[in-house]
C-alpha cells in the first residue's frame, strides 16, 4: 500500500525540477549486518531489555573510531515505508534503509544510530514501518539505546543530534520534543522533508498546530537545520508565525525527489549542512 497521505507534499513539487539521478553519488551507504560493532562497520543491534522482541536498530562506528575516544552521535529516524513515487523514490520505513547520517558524516567523526518506532506489546514488539507505533515505547527504546551507545562506544552525551527524513523529520518534534525527558537529550536537529505542525491532516492524534506548538516550546532555542525538496517555504512560514524564537536554518533543495539521497552527493546543501553542524558542535 502506498501511503499517499503520508507523502502528499511530494506530489506538489514541480516535475520540471531536475532529478537527483543527474548528480552522481560520491558515497555508498554500508550494508547493515549482524556483525559485532567495529570501526567502519554497520551492525544490526537490539538494546538490552528488548532481546526477546523483534525490535532492532543499526549502529555505525566511524572509520576513525577507537576505544577511549568520544564522538558526537547522529540519531536517525526513517520515513514512512510502503512508499514509491513516479520518480522512482522509495522509502521502506526501515532502520536498515536509512541514510541521512551516513551522508552527513561521510562515515567519519560521528557515531551513527538509526532507531525504530516501536509497535506491539510484550514479546510481540517490533519496528513500525509506518507512523509512530507506541510513542512511550519508542521513546523508552531511544533513551535506553543512546545511554548504551554513550557507555559502551564513546558517544558524547552532550553532542547528540536528531536527524530524520519525512516521517522521521516530523518526529524531530513529535518524538524528540514529546516531553521534557526526551527533549533534554538533543543538542540540535536536522529535519529533511516535512515538519511537525505544517500539515494538520496527518493521520494521527496530535497533528494539529496547537499540539505541535506545545512541542515546539520545548525546543528552547536549540538549532534546527530544515530542508525540503522544491521549497521549504511552508515550514518557514509556519515557524515564523509560531511566536517561538528559534535558531532555524532553512534550505530549499532544487530537486524534485522526496528522498534523503541528496546527502550522498556533493551538493551545496550538503556542504552547508556539514558546515552548520561543525559550527553547532563548536559552540
Amino acid at each position: 500500500m502506498v501511503l499517499l497521505v503520508a507523502h502528499a507534499a511530494a506530489a506538489a513539487v514541480p516535475s520540471t525540477l531536475p532529478d537527483l539521478s543527474t548528480v552522481p553519488p560520491d558515497l555508498v551507504v554500508p550494508e547493515a549486518r549482524r556483525v559485532d560493532p567495529a570501526a567502519g562497520a554497520r551492525s544490526l543491534q537490539t538494546t538490552s531489555g528488548w532481546e526477546k522482541t523483534a525490535v532492532q536498530h543499526t549502529l555505525y562506528l566511524p572509520v576513525d573510531w577507537a576505544p577511549g575516544r568520544r564522538f558526537p552521535v547522529l540519531v536517525e529516524y526513517a520515513g514512512n515505508g510502503n512508499y514509491r513515487n513516479a520518480y522512482g523514490d522509495v522509502s521502506d520505513g526501515t532502520v536498515e534503509g536509512s541514510r541521512l547520517g551516513y551522508g552527513i558524516s561521510g562515515g567519519r567523526d560521528f557515531i551513527w544510530v538509526c532507531l525504530p518506532f516501536v509497535v506491539g506489546a510484550g514479546d510481540d514488539r517490533r519496528n513500525a514501518i509506518t507512523w509512530w507505533g507506541d510513542v512511550a515505547e519508542t521513546k523508552r527504546y531511544c533513551l535506553a539505546t543512546v545511554r548504551d551507545v554513550v557507555a559502551r562506544y564513546g558517544g558524547d552525551d552532550r553532542a547528540v543530534i536528531f536527524c530524520g527524513f519525512s516521517r522521521g523529520s516530523i518526529a524531530a518534534n513529535f518524538i524528540g520534543l514529546h516531553d521534557d525527558e526526551i527533549a533534554r537529550l538533543w543538542r540540535a536537529f536536522i529535519c529533511h522533508s516535512h515538519y511537525d505542525g505544517v500539515n494538520e491532516r496527518w493521520p494521527y492524534a496530535g497533528a494539529d498546530r496547537a499540539s505541535a506548538l506545545g512541542r515546539l516550546q520545548r525546543l528552547a532555542g536549540r538549532p534546527q537545520f530544515i530542508t525540503h525538496e522544491g521549497s521549504v517555504r511552508p515550514t518557514e512560514d509556519w515557524l515564523r508565525a509560531s511566536g517561538v524564537a528559534g535558531r532555524w536554518t532553512f534550505v530549499s533543495l532544487p530537486y524534485r525527489n522526496h528522498s534523503a539521497d541528496w546527502v550522498l552527493r556533493d551538493l551545496p546543501a550538503r556542504r552547508e549542512l556539514r558546515a552548520w553542524l561543525a559550527a553547532v558542535l563548536a559552540e
